[in-house]
């Protein structure tokens, strides 16, 4: 019997990736065998190259270019978000990209934060049993290599301001409008 490799160790074995067409610019989809392992924001070449060199020197195995197979069903449902009809990803992940605090906050996420509805950096922190740790929870959003599926634009200031976001301000208000959390912009 072959034994299993721990979720924390990426493996060599190949991981397929796709640009697909968003409401927020081109997102660049990964998926190993154990699932989607990353979503990246403004997959223009610039973007899709930087995102695909990550991958590789975590991976170390062969990048294959495909929409189909493992992206199949996180495509379906990145397109059935934006068009309003999917409130909560259903697909599986492969959490190999992120250990630790990061893993457990973003976990706390992705079950506990759904859609339309926003949580605060120091709530998260307090929900993970850290209640001084809000700032390593920003940090733990800025890290997320699953942004969108695990939903870190739902993470927001105490004080009722936005915060930041990796993929850009812009994009995270874009995200919340669509959600109904925020109103949106007028032009």
């Amino acid at each position: 019997m072959e034994r299993e490799k721990p979720e924390t160790e990426p493996t060599a074995g190949r991981v397929e990736w796709a640009v697909v067409p968003s409401d927020i610019g081109p997102l660049l989809l990964a998926a190993t065998d154990r699932g989607l392992v990353s979503v990246a924001f403004h997959a223009d070449e610039r973007g899709r190259e930087r995102a695909l060199g990550r991958l590789a020197g975590a991976f170390g195995g062969a990048l294959v270019e495909s929409a189909s197979g493992r992206l199949a069903g996180p495509i379906r449902q990145v397109g059935a978000y934006f068009d309003g009809s999917l409130r909560r990803f259903d697909v599986k992940l492969d959490w190999s990209l992120v250990t630790g605090f990061n893993r457990q906050v973003l976990r706390e996420l992705a079950g506990t934060v759904p859609y339309g509805t926003v949580v605060g950096y120091g709530e998260l922190a307090r929900r993970v049993g850290q209640p001084t740790a809000a700032q390593a929870v920003g940090a733990a959003m800025g890290s997320n290599p699953l942004p969108l599926v695990v939903p870190c634009h739902r993470v927001v200031e105490s004080d009722g301001g936005i915060g930041g976001f990796g993929g850009g301000l812009e994009t995270k208000r874009r995200l919340l409008a669509l959600e109904g959390v925020l109103p949106e912009p007028l032009f």
